[in-house]
C-alpha cells in the first residue's frame, strides 16, 4: 500500500469510494439521493491523500490544515479492515499535527470505534442535515 497526494486522475476513482461509502452508511435512503459528484462538493479545495494498492485507488483522506481537521477518511469497502484507513488517519495526522477533530455520525458505530480505538475521544455531540454527531479530537502527542 502507499499512500500519496491527489492527483486529478484519482478523481473517478474516489468518486466510486465515496459514493459506495455513503450508500453503506445511509442503507436507509434511496440510493438516488447520491451521485458520484457528491464527492467533489464535500472535498472542494481540501487537501487529499489517497491510498493505492496494486495502482489502484481505495481510499481517502481530505484535511482541512488550517483548522487541524480532518473531514472525509473513506476506504473502499473490499479494503476494509486491512489498515488502509489507519494508513489514512496517519497521514492525515502527520500533515495537520495535534491536537487535532473531525466529526463522525453517532450512528456510524464502525467509524465511532474506528476512532476510539486510536485514541481519539468523543469532545462533543451536535446535529447537522445528516443526523447527529460527535467531535473527536485528539490531544498533543506525548513524548
Amino acid at each position: 500500500m502507499n499512500i500519496r497526494a491527489f492527483e486529478e486522475e484519482d478523481r473517478s476513482k474516489l468518486r466510486e469510494v465515496y459514493l459506495l461509502g455513503r450508500k453503506h452508511l445511509f442503507s436507509g435512503k434511496s440510493p438516488a439521493t447520491f451521485e458520484l459528484e457528491d464527492f467533489d462538493q464535500s472535498v472542494g479545495d481540501e487537501e487529499l491523500w489517497v491510498a493505492e494498492c496494486d495502482d489502484d485507488a481505495v481510499g481517502f483522506i481530505s484535511i482541512w490544515a488550517e483548522d487541524n481537521f480532518i473531514h472525509n477518511l473513506f476506504v473502499h469497502p473490499e479494503y476494509m479492515g486491512k489498515g488502509v484507513g489507519s494508513a489514512l488517519l496517519e497521514k492525515g495526522l502527520a500533515r495537520i499535527g495535534r491536537p487535532a477533530t473531525l466529526k463522525c455520525l453517532v450512528k456510524n458505530r464502525e467509524a465511532v470505534n474506528f476512532y476510539a480505538s486510536r485514541g481519539w475521544r468523543i469532545h462533543a455531540q451536535d446535529a447537522g442535515s445528516q443526523g447527529e454527531y460527535y467531535v473527536f479530537r485528539i490531544g498533543a502527542k506525548t513524548s
